[in-house]
């Protein structure tokens, strides 16, 4: 009989939603304070998930969730950087889902 692997659970930072941390995104800032996308999940640093909902990614530059949780300046570059990613990886995701 296989034993039933438990899934890593995450809070998205925006919605406070638990999700399987493979459907997160982590947002890391290093010592440095530089704040960047970690795709692997496993830069060093403070992290945040953010789910890959453009929406999610809105409403945390309108209320500036993403700065309180990593204590952090955000620039809108990096947040127009962000948008453009999770917009990517939702329609990879749409793409290749029959394959899974």
């Amino acid at each position: 009989m296989k034993k039933q692997r438990k899934i890593p659970m995450r809070k998205s930072v925006v919605s406070g939603e638990m999700f399987p941390k493979k459907e997160l995104l982590r947002i890391a800032r290093n010592k440095e304070g530089v704040v960047s996308i970690d795709p692997t999940g496993k830069a060093p640093g403070r992290g945040a998930y953010i789910a890959l909902n453009p929406e999610e990614v809105k409403l945390s530059q309108q209320k500036g969730i993403l700065q309180r949780s990593l204590e952090a300046k955000i620039s809108d570059e990096f947040y127009e950087e962000l948008l453009n990613y999770v917009i990517h990886q939702q329609a990879r995701k749409e793409l290749f889902k029959d394959e899974q």
